[in-house]
């Protein structure tokens, strides 16, 4: 999909609202250890806002992600779930026990740590896979 979809309105439309899709999308990240929320819907909604960006001003915008970089930002969340799981283990612990983490904090504080170092690398590949996957769909007939 090189063309772009959108009109004056759209692109107005689009440079109003993808700030504040993109702010709530760190928020669900931030609070998904606490409440409802997390890594999986912060990063559902960091790819809705990519997506609106280039149906609006089409794959070339100078903003977003590339394929490749939506490739490796998949690649480098799932890279970022399994170095916190094996620390865990390195550190005589559990996969993904994050108390044993050699933080200076308390070993409440290092689990909710932990946690969100979790989420920050689900939402990196949730975010990834699903532009990946819409570039999939929209290439029908381009060559690359």
């Amino acid at each position: 999909m090189r063309t772009p979809f959108g009109s004056a309105v759209l692109d107005a439309a689009c440079r109003l609202l993808v700030p504040f899709v993109l702010i709530f999308a760190v928020y669900v990240i931030a609070h998904g250890h606490d409440s409802p929320g997390g890594g999986f819907q912060g990063g559902t909604i960091l790819a809705a806002a990519v997506i609106l960006i280039r149906l609006v001003h089409g794959q070339d915008a100078i903003w977003g992600l590339t394929r490749v970089g939506a490739l490796r930002l998949a690649c480098g969340g799932v890279a970022v779930f399994a170095g916190i799981g094996f620390l865990s283990l390195l550190f005589a612990g559990n996969y993904l026990d994050y108390g044993v983490l050699p933080l200076p904090l308390e070993t409440v504080k290092v689990r909710v740590m932990g946690t969100l170092g979790i989420e920050i690398g689900v939402a990196m590949a949730v975010t990834g896979v699903l532009v990946l996957i819409f570039d999939a769909l929209t290439a029908w007939g381009e060559e690359d």
